[in-house]
């Protein structure tokens, strides 16, 4: 496919992640609301920073004055997940994409667009993210815009609700690459397993979450690469 298939098949992608962007979005505007922060504000930072579990962070930050360097170390601890999605990524681009493309593309690199990006068969073609952010970004930027406009209006048992959107959309990615290849079923649940273990042992626990999905990503991939090598051929020919 040419630069503008792609980039119309990212678009077609990426807009049931867009629209549960916009409605998760919602619960982030109140807590900048919380917090202090103009819808304008609130607008400027989410556009330029797609992270929600971050961009929770950020706000309560803010509202508890806590200063700059815990805000650097709490979204350092949070979003350091996203250098490892963005090696991962970078093996499935081609050797000849040029750097601006990839400092485009690394620049949207959510959960979300991650599984999106690497559920592609063979190469990423960067046009491909291009699509799948064209909707994403302005409708979690929109979202937490009218979140802070609208403030309490809603009722808090819809607006916390609406926090599950973002789960759903996952699952969405993962479910139909889950169906297709048992190897990615059995690492799906492998590590729905060991998430479930870290979450509940008192010692595990402890961790900060943060830590918890880099370990949990590093030994499951880590895994997956050794117990089940996909050679470079296979992936030319997917």
């Amino acid at each position: 496919m040419d630069n503008k298939k792609w980039y119309l098949k990212g678009i077609k992608d990426g807009m049931p992640i867009a629209l549960g962007y916009f409605a998760v979005a919602f619960t982030l505007g109140i807590a900048a609301k919380n917090s202090g922060v103009t819808a304008a504000q609130a607008f400027l930072a989410t556009i330029l920073t797609n992270a929600s579990a971050g961009g929770y962070a950020g706000f309560n930050i803010i509202a508890e004055n806590s200063g700059y360097l815990a805000m650097a170390v709490t979204q350092l601890v949070i979003n350091v997940r996203y250098l490892l999605m963005s090696c991962a990524l970078s093996q499935k681009l081609s050797s000849k994409t040029s750097i601006l493309h990839r400092t485009i593309v690394a620049f949207d690199v959510t959960d979300e667009i991650f599984a999106l990006s690497v559920s592609v068969k063979g190469n990423l073609n960067p046009f491909y993210n291009y699509g799948a952010m064209t909707p994403s970004i302005p409708c979690w930027a929109f979202g937490t815009y009218l979140g802070v406009v609208m403030g309490n209006i809603l009722p808090f048992t819809v607006a916390n609700a609406l926090s599950v959107g973002l789960y759903g959309m996952f699952l969405a990615t993962i479910v139909p690459a889950a169906k297709k290849d048992k190897i990615i079923l059995r690492i799906v649940i492998i590590s729905m397993l060991l998430s479930l273990i870290f979450a509940k042992l008192p010692l595990l626990m402890q961790i900060p979450s943060g830590f918890r999905i880099i370990i949990l990503t590093v030994a499951v991939s880590l895994a997956a690469a050794l117990l089940f090598p996909l050679k470079e051929e296979e992936l030319a020919n997917e």
